[in-house]
């Protein structure tokens, strides 16, 4: 259930070690979701596993990611590879013919109304069914009917709001302008196309407020022209305590969330499909789960860090002023983001973060 990204990556998945699959979405393709749509070089080496690839024609290179506040700015490109900046429907047509390609059957405008143990209701017709794969995002209708909600699960909820502008990237970087209770990222995607996100904790901070809030990149856009329209969703951390019962089993951000922030959603959405396959077949959802746990925790502390940077203007001066000071301490926290640090190396990072802290 569910035919988004996450839906998607563990059909190919599943369909690649033998099973039978069908996707039931209520959508038809190519679904659109508001999304930063800056996919991080993991998530290109993810896709690249799935089958996914890309050429230069399907958006814009990024080397790397630039914090930039108060009219300062810092810089640190990605310790391997490149990723990649895309239009969210390029992704989503991609990863859907792939999985065609492949033997995955879908049912596109094929809502789910009920399941049971060992069946789904689409409209007034039953599906027969040996596992049902809960890839229905945030607001999982799955996640409810399996009894696997977590009423008590911190919602921390933020609000997201992109848009698109028809103006050239002037860098092949995702740059993340800080203000005092937002954040707007900015990334390529194609040659005369950018993505601007406005996130806050705040449901009315949409891409009106750039020009008064964001005055290092309000300049940029004064003449350019808005393409489509402003799309809208709600970002939160959400960790559940079981993700799977019975027959059924959760993925993407229905098995719970990162923020935003970290820009790793869709990557542990991949992830989750990989070890999801790597498990079934054995029917040891309990590994599944314990995978999920280890996949979840550098981004859960990671989006909990930059959430304090953005609501706290003292520590994001400082820690902005330690970067600058000391610029391969931002390549390093990038490393540790990316999961190419090890413990010693966080631990010397830290410190040496405190030793600016400190010295500033």
């Amino acid at each position: 259930m569910g035919g988004g990204p996450a839906g998607l990556a563990a059909s190919i998945e599943l369909r690649s070690r033998g099973f039978a699959v069908t996707v039931a979405d209520g959508a038809k393709p190519p679904v659109d979701k508001a999304c930063g749509e800056g996919l991080m070089p993991e998530t290109v080496a993810s896709l690249q596993r799935l089958g996914i690839s890309f050429d230069s024609n399907d958006g814009s290179p990024l080397r790397g990611i630039r914090f930039i506040s108060e009219g300062v700015s810092v810089t640190a490109d990605f310790p391997v590879g490149q990723g990649i900046g895309l239009r969210r429907t390029v992704l989503h047509s991609k990863m859907a013919a792939h999985a065609e390609k492949i033997g995955v059957e879908f049912m596109w405008d094929s809502p789910v109304t009920q399941i049971s143990s060992r069946a789904v209701q689409i409209r007034d017709k039953s599906f027969a069914t040996n596992c049902i794969v809960g890839a229905d995002g945030s607001a999982s209708r799955v996640r409810r009917w399996s009894g696997l909600e977590d009423s008590t699960a911190p919602q921390n909820p933020r609000y997201a709001f992109r848009s698109h502008f028809g103006l050239a990237p002037w860098s092949e970087y995702v740059e993340v302008y800080w203000a005092e209770d937002a954040q707007a990222y900015v990334t390529p995607v194609a040659n005369e196309e950018i993505c601007v996100v406005v996130l806050s904790e705040k449901s009315a901070m949409r891409n009106d407020v750039i020009a008064i809030k964001f005055p290092d990149l309000a300049p940029r856009l004064i003449n350019a022209k808005v393409l489509g329209v402003e799309r809208g969703a709600v970002t939160r951390t959400h960790r559940l305590k079981r993700i799977y019962k019975d027959n059924v089993v959760l993925v993407g951000d229905a098995s719970g969330a990162v923020d935003a922030i970290t820009g790793e959603g869709l990557n542990l959405s991949f992830q989750h499909a990989i070890a999801l396959a790597d498990c079934l077949p054995s029917r040891n959802l309990s590994q599944y789960q314990k995978i999920h746990r280890q996949l979840e925790f550098r981004p859960l502390v990671t989006g909990y860090l930059l959430s304090l940077l953005g609501r706290q203007r003292f520590l994001r001066k400082r820690t902005i002023g330690a970067f600058m000071a000391e610029p391969q301490l931002f390549a390093r926290f990038l490393d540790l983001h990316l999961g190419y640090a090890n413990r010693a190396q966080a631990f010397s990072a830290a410190l040496r973060l405190g030793w600016h802290f400190a010295a500033v």
